[in-house]
């Protein structure tokens, strides 16, 4: 029998997958298009942190593109994903200060190759086999580090920091909604965070169904923990109207400062008010520790004895963050972001319950799936809110926690800390740059600078709380504003340090919004030259754009 006219192009077409037996030719094919792809990667690196030039964007033509008749080889597309990433910044570049983004490590690419290439799914461990068990061995791991007793806790790898937030939330609705799963939330249902917190819990409270308006913002103290007082006045209210509670978010580690709640009294206060109230539930504690968790390797460091050698003030900021994440065990549930604070790819992220029989209360019927769970013997996708949960993030997170160990990402985070307090003694020596975030015990540095003649002494405080200061500090927000767009047009161009703005710090106690220059450290190849070379940046910047209008 002749074979059919697409059969030729079947054949052509079996060249672009990876050889699902072993065959040396067509194993060469493909480790050798993934090496040629990365040699043009390599091509497009320079002293600058940009991959090749940054190029105009343009979204009109993009909108214009169609599936061709024909395709193309696997070395034309491998061409064109390559120019895809042309004036991407460079993570791992020291002159790269951006945002909470780290390089990923060598072992956690690979870790998101190999799945990449199998395809395993972890809705079961029939289709995701070995896989399924590593992401119990790194729940497992984590949860040894963080305090929790792995013999009880239960992790699952979901979609995000905001998946995180949104499994404690969802456990929170159960709690405090009994059955809601199948009859819905009846009722009104709040809950409350710092104004310091992620946006995501906002996302969260609205994609629910509980409502962006049902989530209470509590104010922070200027070191932007929460305000214990105030988180307890709110939760009365709440209580006191007939509200239920569906979780208080404890926020371990602001994206814009590192500010940490005092997790401690949350839930000290949590049990005070199931015990005044006599509650027939008990809400639930979610510790948003997405970027915090990491420094769980410091629990058991000696910070007297200090064998990695740190600087007296990076151990003081060390110790002060470890004081309160040391406290994590005590939060009903954890989020944990390993592509943050873990050094690896996106996405990967952990969701961890202290006690895994709660993930009983999002289980559905199996009758629901009847074209799953034929077979294996753990099957997560029952309780799940994701159908697919690759395996990348799971086994970039086992192979960093191999690689690193408790020391590996003490050194790491230590020197990424010892950076940030040395970027600060800078800031704080020139009499045109204040540090907002002055208290600060992790790698970010907010701060603003100022033109000629303005005393920065006093201006911070003045600025934040007198209703006669606003015209000025509008001012001054416009002057950062115009300060970071000079530097980010200079860093377009590889000019300089590319640092990152947060258009609300915070806000004044007269309720305007303080605009700061933000450098987050998160290279590890960042040394005190590349310091000194952001402050040279910060005030040449000073000169070119003058005074304010």
């Amino acid at each position: 029998m002749s074979e059919p006219p697409y059969y030729e192009r079947l054949t052509h077409l079996r060249d672009s997958f990876p050889a699902p037996v072993s065959d040396r030719m067509r194993d060469a094919y493909f480790v050798f298009s993934i090496m040629q792809a990365l040699d043009r990667i390599d091509d497009m690196k320079s002293e600058v942190p940009l991959l090749g030039e940054p190029q105009q964007l343009d979204y009109a033509a993009a909108e214009q593109a169609t599936l061709a008749e024909e395709g193309r080889s696997v070395e034309d597309v491998a061409r064109q994903l390559v120019g895809r990433l042309e004036g991407m910044p460079i993570w791992g570049h020291p002159r790269t200060q951006i945002n909470v983004v780290p390089p990923p490590s060598i072992p956690s690419v690979i870790g998101a190759l190999l799945p990449a290439i199998y395809n395993p799914n972890l809705v079961s461990d029939d289709t995701s086999y070995g896989l399924a068990e590593t992401e119990t061995a790194v729940a497992a791991m984590t949860s040894r580090l963080v305090g929790y007793d792995p013999a009880r806790s239960a992790g699952i790898f979901t979609f995000g920091g905001t998946g995180t937030t949104l499994y404690g939330a969802r456990l929170g609705i159960e709690k405090a909604f009994p059955d809601a799963m199948d009859n819905g939330i009846r009722g009104d249902g709040v809950i409350l965070a710092s104004e310091q917190s992620h946006y995501c819990r906002l996302n969260v409270a609205g994609w629910l169904g509980l409502g962006e308006r049902q989530v209470i913002e509590v104010p922070t103290h200027l070191r932007n923990d929460i305000r214990i007082d105030r988180l307890e006045a709110a939760a009365r209210a709440a209580l006191d109207d007939g509200r239920r509670i569906v979780a208080l978010v404890a926020t371990m580690g602001t994206t814009d400062a590192f500010g940490v709640d005092d997790l401690d009294a949350i839930v000290d206060l949590r049990d005070r008010l199931v015990a005044d109230y006599g509650l027939d539930y008990t809400p639930h504690v979610h510790a948003d520790a997405v970027i915090g968790w990491a420094w769980s390797v410091f629990n058991d460091y000696d910070f007297e004895g200090n064998a990695l050698g740190f600087r007296p003030r990076t151990v003081r900021a060390l110790a002060a963050a470890g004081r309160r994440i040391s406290k994590l065990a005590r939060a009903d549930s954890i989020g944990i972001d390993f592509h943050k604070t873990g050094f690896t790819p996106y996405i990967s992220s952990l969701f961890l319950a202290r006690e895994r029989d709660e993930l009983q209360l999002l289980v559905r019927g199996r009758d629901q799936m009847p074209y799953l769970f034929q077979s294996g013997e753990r099957h997560p996708g029952v309780y799940t809110l994701e159908t697919s949960r690759g395996g990348g993030g799971v086994l970039s997170a086992y192979a960093n926690l191999h690689l690193f160990g408790r020391v590996g990402l003490r050194v790491l985070l230590g020197h990424l800390v010892e950076m940030a307090e040395l970027l600060r003694e800078h800031l704080e020596g020139h009499d045109s740059t204040t540090v907002l975030n002055d208290d600060g015990v992790g790698p970010v540095t907010v701060f603003r600078v100022y033109p000629d003649g303005v005393d920065t002494w006093t201006i911070k405080d003045r600025e934040r709380t007198d209703p006669a200061a606003r015209a000025e500090l509008l001012r001054h927000n416009e002057y950062n504003r115009r300060l970071f767009r000079y530097l980010y047009d200079r860093a377009m161009r590889g000019e300089g340090v590319h640092i990152s703005m947060t258009d609300c710090y915070r806000h004044t106690d007269y309720g305007e919004p303080v605009v700061g220059l933000k450098s987050f450290m998160l290279s590890p190849f960042i040394d005190e030259q590349h310091v000194e070379r952001l402050v040279a940046d910060i005030l040449q910047a000073r000169q070119a754009i003058g005074a304010p209008p």
